[in-house]
């Protein structure tokens, strides 16, 4: 059951931020990064599928047969704008979840009106930002087909992938990175932004902290494999879901593609730079059980049951995962053991699915 909001005893370093005058660095708990999108969401979209070959439970980015899309929403649907890019949506679910200026992120936008609604959404949440804004150009965009309870979606990244590893370096923002105590980032990233990533996983792993990966896709792994594997070994936590775990056991030839266990177990042993801490892996499988395996005891996966909604509760499936990784990665950081945070990523995926689009409920309720 999920309680209306309560003061909660955080751990000591989630109560400094930003905007903390008695602080001359700044200070927030969790770094996050990705890629900053406006989703464009319609319903009722199995024209649009058709039409431009589309899949009705997937993530692509746009190809050239798809630039049509964005501007035939507008003339032909009823479109909702909300907030989203993976990492922002799990950004604003931890956000969500623990004290104001906990949660910091990054990613490039542009100097337009789009990037002024992500903004005012981050607000909302309690979530900070320090995007690399680039004067001239165009934030990203996501077209969001709903059809029943699935979800296409289609990505521009525009700007987003114009994002510089220099942003990360640069006097403002290395010194989120240096306090921050948990990273996390979403693999669409790693299909331009490899260098980034590199220094934000490696500098995170060094320094015996935890950096925390969704592999967001299943074209992920199967059209990125190179770029993932240069940041598995700073990977503490890996999260993907059925489909994902599918899609990464194809590209490594895993022989059973359904064996979310065994893929799990395959991934948490791959190499890691830090050994102390042993990898964790995660696979959702939206209302079915959530598989958890760590690398210190790879054959004992844990299983957690879903308490799942009837079909009428829910109101659109888009930013689920999202919002579980937000939930469990605010749950980890506010000091709640790993099956603690398991099922704070399922409340929170719950009450999401409840909501149209990746957002949360108000007023806020409490999930920890």
């Amino acid at each position: 059951m999920i309680k209306e909001s309560r003061s909660n005893h955080f751990p000591s370093y989630l109560h400094h931020s930003l905007n903390d005058p008695a602080m001359s660095t700044p200070s927030y708990s969790v770094f996050c990064m990705g890629n900053p999108l406006l989703d464009m969401q319609v319903r009722n979209g199995e024209k649009l599928l058709e039409k431009y070959d589309l899949k009705a439970n997937d993530a692509i980015l746009a190809e050239e047969k798809h630039a049509g899309i964005y501007d035939e929403l507008v003339s032909d649907y009823e479109v909702t704008y909300v907030a989203g890019g993976a990492a922002q949506n799990a950004a604003r679910g931890a956000a969500y979840v623990l004290p104001p200026g906990s949660v910091v992120y990054a990613g490039a936008v542009g100097d337009d009106d789009l990037a002024e609604q992500l903004k005012e959404a981050n607000k909302r949440e309690g979530l900070d930002q320090v995007y690399q804004v680039k004067k001239g150009e165009k934030t990203g965009a996501c077209a969001v087909i709903l059809t029943g309870h699935h979800r296409s979606l289609v990505t521009t990244l525009r700007v987003a992938e114009k994002f510089e590893k220099a942003h990360l370096t640069s006097s403002q923002v290395a010194p989120l990175i240096d306090n921050a105590k948990f990273f996390y980032m979403e693999g669409f990233f790693l299909t331009h932004g490899v260098e980034s990533a590199l220094h934000l996983s490696k500098t995170a792993s060094d320094a015996g902290k935890t950096f925390v990966l969704n592999i967001s896709a299943p074209f992920i792994s199967q059209f990125f494999n190179t770029q993932v594997h240069q940041i598995i070994p700073y990977v503490d936590v890996f999260i993907g879901n059925e489909s994902e775990a599918e899609a990464w056991a194809t590209t490594h030839s895993y022989p059973d593609p359904k064996d979310l266990r065994g893929i799990a177990k395959s991934i948490a042993l791959l190499p890691k730079a830090n050994e102390k801490r042993p990898r964790t892996v995660i696979f959702t499988q939206g209302a079915l059980h959530t598989i958890v395996v760590t690398a210190d005891k790879p054959d004992e996966p844990k299983i957690f049951e879903v308490d799942a909604l009837r079909d009428d509760q829910i109101v659109d499936t888009n930013g689920a995962g999202d919002a579980f990784a937000g939930g469990f990665l605010g749950a980890l950081v506010a000091g709640k053991s790993l099956d603690e945070s398991v099922l704070a990523g399922h409340k929170l995926a719950r009450a999401c699915v409840q909501q149209v689009g990746p957002q949360y409920p108000w007023p806020k309720v409490n999930i920890l």
